[in-house]
This record gives C-alpha cells, structure tokens and sequence, in this order.
C-alpha cells in the first residue's frame, strides 16, 4: 500500500551537499512534516508515495536553501545610498548618519520584508542577521516563513534602539526569549566589532553566549587599515583581543577576515572558529582579500554572506558563489582551488554549521528540515550542460530559480511569492527613498 506524503518534487538531479560533488539523476524528494522523509529514484518514488502535491521538474536541480551568514537586512533601503568610498569614510560620513536620522521599527520592517523577498528569488531560505530592533527582523521572518538567525545586536555607543550596553543585551535577552516561540528564528549575540564594543563588554557577551549555547556573530580584521589603528590604541590585533576575553570558540563567526597571519589561521583551526567570507563586498569597498584556500586547507569553517546591500549592493547569494570561487582561485594563485562542489557547500552546510544549525538545514538528507530550491537550469544562460554543479556556480543565476521551500512550505512558487505582497513592499521602497532624498536635500 503506497504511504501517503504531503509532497513529492521529481527532479532531474539533486544535489544533496552531503557527501560533497555528489549528483542524483531522475530522483525524487518526499516531504511529510515540513521535513524530508527519502530521497530515492523516481520509480521507486512512485511506487512507495501518494503525494498530495507532485511536482515534476525535468529540467532542474534542486538543492539545499542557500544560506546567507551575514547580512544587514533592512540596510536594502539604503541600496545605493553612498557607493564608492572607502569603508571607514562610508560609515562615518554616511551610513552612521542615515542610520541615526532614518533607522526605526518601521524602516526594518519594510527593509527586511524587501530583503526577504529578494533573497527568497534568489534562492536563500536563511539569513544571519545583525541591525537594529531585531525583534522586528524576528517578526518579519516569521510571519513570512523565513528561517533567520537574528543578532542580538551590542554597541558601546546609544543609538535609536538603545542608550546603554544593559539596554542592549536586555532587549536582546528577551528577544532570544520571545524566539522559542519561533520555530524557524534563531539567536546569536551581534556585537559590532572590536573598535565598537570594549573588551569588558565582549567579556561579558561570551560569558552570556555559552550560558545560552547561541553563536557570537561579529566583523572582525575586515581592512588593514582597522587592524592597524586597533594595534596602535590597544597594543594587539583584534582577533588577539577576541581570545583574551574568551571568544574564540567553536560559537564564534568572525565576519570578512581579510588580514589573516598564517598563525592567526592556524589558531582558528584550533580553536574551531567559523568565518563568513562576503567576497562581494570586499571587492566593492577595496577591504581587502580573504584567503579562503588557506583557510578551508586548515579546516577552518568558511560561510558565505552578502554583507548588507547598501555595500554590495544585492542580497544575491549565487553572484557571491561565483565571486568567491573566482576570487578564491587568484588569491590562491591555483586553479583548482574552490572547486565548485566545495563553494556551494559554504552557501549550504557550511553556513548551517556556523550557525549551529548543521543538525538542521544546510544538505539534503532524510530527517532534516525541507529546506530546498529548484534551479532551471534549461535556459539558454546554461546550455549546453555538462556538469549541473559547475553549472551552478559559474554559470547560473538566481532568476533562474524557480520554487523555494522553506521547512516543506512552499514560499517561492514559479517565482510568484506565496507569503509577501511584492507589489507593497516595492511601494513602501519608494516612499523610503523619497523621504529620503528629501531629507538629504533639506
């Protein structure tokens, strides 16, 4: 007697993650439960499954949600705003002042539902996030189904969210409370970085995350000129100041990590710290280069982020596959360094792991959370095809994904949205850029 399934997807091939560069051709995934109950060939699929819903995909590759590591989400609003500069001249001078002008509970809430929904078109089903009022990050993300790791953001100065460290780290306590009643939103400790947040501060900010077993998400030696001027107050570089207050841990995701000692790597190796490679970003704000071959040949967790988009400037995760693959090979002076199965896996299980989430998204495999896009790779920007994972990294784009699940709900749809009305959120874009313009020109 067939067993009857929510859902079961035929696709051309599957691409699991794990085992790495493996494909499957003609075989299906069965959903029940919002998670993957058997991935097997397509006969026998049907031979065992009654599906509710079947979707045959002839043309496709489906693989795990890509996993966006850092992010600034509802920065989408300032896409555009101050391009061009260095990174300090573009904080201080333009993006700090925005911030304290424009940034409020209504600014991220229409900059994260527009984030979302650009990163769902382009196949990201999860994102790690640090900005201010992250509750209404959280809340976005669950009313539309998102999988999110949501910062508990930490200052040493006051902003519009909060005057006071205490007042930060007691907003985000009772964010990171509020959160188990969301199943697809997750908690890490978001402080800044280390010329933002002081040593006592960080101290205590590890203290708290291994009490509560969440991640630490924080940019660290992201350009020579940071690391110099920090050498220069403090008297050591900043990833040395992360280990004198007890951060360097297997909970620890140091963002950018362009200026990296061959002992600095070797120290992350040891000390099991993740790192969230944002290669666009880099490139467009002159930061620097990580050096991801060296790192992955350590056996150094490498992620992959976007960063946010007024410094990218999209959320587009298979633009970043391709950059990083690309730059990973210059940097390396190799070409068979990155291969693609390796940098698809930092888009995948690698940023799953970094969050400490690798139990529950990031590959596909029975038990785990559906969390899945299919990928046409019948167009013409990928034909001839010889080798669907190449295909993917250094050819594909995300207009070419089609369908997105996120825990088997079904939140991309043939590239129709199914939980957000894309209509209002590019409305209330527009009016956030003229209200700004206005602001700028007064």
């Amino acid at each position: 007697m067939p067993q009857p399934v929510a859902t079961l997807i035929n696709a051309r091939w599957i691409v699991p993650v794990e085992p790495e560069g493996q494909v499957l051709e003609h075989h299906a995934l069965a959903i029940e439960d919002g998670r993957i109950l058997a991935i097997l060939p397509q006969d026998a699929a049907a031979a065992r499954f009654t599906p509710a819903a079947c979707l045959n995909l002839d043309q496709h590759v489906l693989i795990p949600g890509l996993i966006n590591a850092h992010t600034h989400a509802s920065m989408t609003l300032l896409r555009g705003f101050a391009d061009d500069l260095p990174l300090m001249n573009w904080l201080r001078d333009y993006i700090w002042p925005a911030e304290a002008r424009w940034v409020n509970p209504d600014f991220v809430r229409d900059g994260t539902r527009l984030a979302i929904a650009e990163m769902l078109r382009g196949g990201t089903t999860c994102f790690n996030d640090m900005y201010f009022f992250p509750e209404v990050t959280a809340a976005v993300a669950r009313d539309c189904g998102m999988r999110a790791c949501v910062g508990l953001i930490a200052l040493d100065f006051p902003t519009t969210y909060a005057q006071t460290l205490d007042e930060y780290l007691d907003k985000g306590l009772e964010l990171h409370e509020a959160a188990r009643a969301m199943p697809r939103v997750h908690t890490a400790f978001a402080p800044h970085a280390p010329y933002t947040v002081s040593a006592p501060a960080l101290e205590r900010i590890a203290r708290l995350a291994e009490d509560l077993a969440i991640p630490v998400h924080i940019h660290v030696h992201e350009t020579a000129a940071e690391v110099a001027e920090f050498q220069a107050s403090h008297g050591c570089r900043p990833l040395e100041r992360l280990a004198q207050v007890g951060l360097l841990s297997s909970r620890l995701l140091a963002v950018h990590m362009t200026q990296l000692t061959a002992a600095e790597i070797e120290r992350l190796a040891q000390t099991g710290v993740h790192v969230a490679h944002c290669p666009e970003s880099n490139l467009k704000l002159a930061s620097g280069f990580c050096p991801v071959a060296r790192l992955d040949a350590a056996g150094v967790n490498v992620a992959l982020g976007t960063d946010g988009a007024a410094s990218n400037n999209d959320l587009d995760l298979f633009g970043e596959l391709r950059a990083a693959a690309l730059l990973g090979k210059a940097v390396a002076g190799d070409a068979a360094a990155l291969p693609a199965a390796r940098v698809l896996r930092m888009a995948t299980l690698n940023g799953a792991r970094a969050l400490g989430l690798g139990d529950e998204t990031g590959s596909l495999e029975p038990g785990k959370a559906a969390d899945l896009v299919a990928v046409d790779l019948g167009q013409a920007e990928t034909e001839p095809l010889y080798h669907p994972l190449s295909a993917l990294v250094y050819t594909a784009g995300r207009h070419q994904v089609t369908d997105v699940w996120v825990a088997g709900q079904r939140l991309l749809a043939d590239r129709r949205l199914t939980t957000l009305d894309l209509d209002d959120i590019i409305r209330r874009a527009r009016g956030w850029r003229d209200q700004i313009h206005a602001g700028r020109r007064a």
